[in-house]
């Protein structure tokens, strides 16, 4: 019995609130005004903000990942390339901070793995500290085998899943 009634108050209240329609005002709004209108330059794409990641990459011309050789740290000439042109852009930008990944291929032990994403990750904090850098402007952490970019089994992906990638914190 409650729950005929309950069942019968709800869909009266339904059926009133549905009869409560409104009219559609007399005078609509003017139309959203077109900041292009009569202008023939197009906008270009947005710009990144200083302290975002994407900032980041655009201004180390996306040279914020160095690679490595097997069971390898070592920072080679292109590496240095490399980080040269995020210590400038650190240099540029002194409020920015960055987070170096280190990460390794799926080959070896997980711990295996996670010391040597450590040590890669170290070694770029290191070279980047030696040209000016301030350490306390650059963390590290490693992913190991964890996080990589190539999912086959295979040299090519192995390749590419020994790196350290540096990025910007916010």
């Amino acid at each position: 019995m409650t729950y005929r009634i309950a069942t019968t108050m709800l869909l009266a209240g339904t059926l009133a609130l549905g009869a409560c329609k409104k009219d559609a005002p007399e005078d609509l709004p003017p139309p959203p005004i077109d900041p292009n209108a009569g202008s023939n330059q197009q906008a270009g794409p947005a710009t990144p903000g200083v302290g975002t990641n994407e900032h980041f990459v655009a201004g180390v011309n996306g040279q914020n990942i160095i690679y490595f050789d097997t069971d390898r740290y070592n920072i080679d000439s292109a590496d240095a390339a490399a980080l040269q042109t995020q210590a400038q852009y650190l240099a540029q930008y002194p409020s920015v901070s960055v987070t170096i990944e280190g990460h390794a291929d799926e080959r070896g032990t997980r711990e295996y793995n996670l010391a040597l994403g450590e040590r890669r990750a170290n070694a770029a904090k290191n070279y980047l500290t030696s040209i000016g850098v301030a350490a306390n402007r650059i963390s590290v952490v490693s992913y190991g085998e964890e996080r990589p970019v190539a999912l086959a089994s295979n040299p090519e992906a192995w390749a590419q899943n020994r790196r350290a990638v540096t990025i910007v914190v916010n």
